[in-house]
């Protein structure tokens, strides 16, 4: 399927690692000119730079003007935008609970998590309006809407985000520009299996092994498994293209069967 991606300009946050370097690259090998934007980059970005047509930005999104600036470089690099894809964030388990979240750390959880998107997004609709099409694609979690006591900041966050998007496809559905989220459920990547990531965390408290805390996380989906990261770039690149003009303020879960609510 030819996604006419070709020639569109995309502009993905979080890009150095994970589900935000599966979207660039995917974007990338579409056709797509490329904004990545991350806090220090890593080798695989700049080896995609070396490949494709992708531009890496070091840029700090948790602070108030780095958003605006990732835009506006994308805006003097190519002219315009006709993608934006919300995709960085963190997540840190609180294991001790709901009590133990200091006021530092909801705000933390929430700068990176919400407000980056909420900035990236106001610094790109005066842009995307002026497109005959565009669309904004935010990476949200099944958090959203699974509250997880063990992750209550960053579900509190992602469920404002998803709730956020949808408002803006209503008010911005009728200037060209279509707002859609994807949900993942645990996905393979540093976020969930690093040194510093969900399993090894809880592993830790629980004193047991990173292992065993990332097979019982797959064991609650029907499919017994983590998404790939490409398997959400997939998604993502088919609600950003002009394949899908139809589709905007829905959510689409990727998350192998682990919700079963309808």
């Amino acid at each position: 399927m030819d996604l006419h991606l070709t020639g569109k300009v995309a502009l993905v946050t979080g890009a150095s690692r994970g589900i935000g370097l599966a979207i660039a690259r995917a974007l990338a090998e579409e056709g797509a000119l490329v904004v990545a934007g991350s806090l220090r980059g890593s080798p695989e970005l700049d080896l995609l730079a070396e490949r494709w047509r992708l531009h890496p930005v070091r840029v700090d999104l948790s602070t108030d003007t780095g958003p605006a600036a990732l835009v506006a470089e994308a805006i003097e690099s190519y002219d315009h935008l006709d993608i934006l894809v919300n995709n960085v964030g963190a997540v840190r388990p609180r294991p001790d609970g709901y009590l133990s979240i200091t006021d530092e750390q909801w705000a933390e959880t929430f700068t990176l998590n919400f407000f980056a998107a909420v900035r990236t997004m106001r610094a790109a609709l005066p842009h995307l309006v002026n497109r005959s099409r565009s669309s904004i694609v935010t990476v949200s979690s099944v958090n959203a809407f699974l509250p997880d006591p063990v992750v209550g900041d960053y579900s509190a966050a992602k469920g404002a985000l998803t709730n956020l998007c949808k408002g803006l496809s209503k008010e911005f559905g009728s200037r060209g520009v279509r707002v859609n989220t994807v949900s993942p459920g645990p996905v393979e990547t540093d976020l969930w299996l690093g040194r510093d990531g969900v399993a090894a965390t809880l592993a830790r408290t629980h004193g047991t092994q990173p292992e065993d805390i990332q097979a019982g996380a797959a064991a609650q989906s029907v499919t017994g498994r983590f998404t790939q990261p490409d398997e959400v770039a997939d998604l993502v690149l088919l609600l950003a293209s002009d394949r899908t003009p139809n589709v905007t303020g829905a959510d689409f879960v990727i998350d192998g069967g682990l919700v079963t609510t309808i």
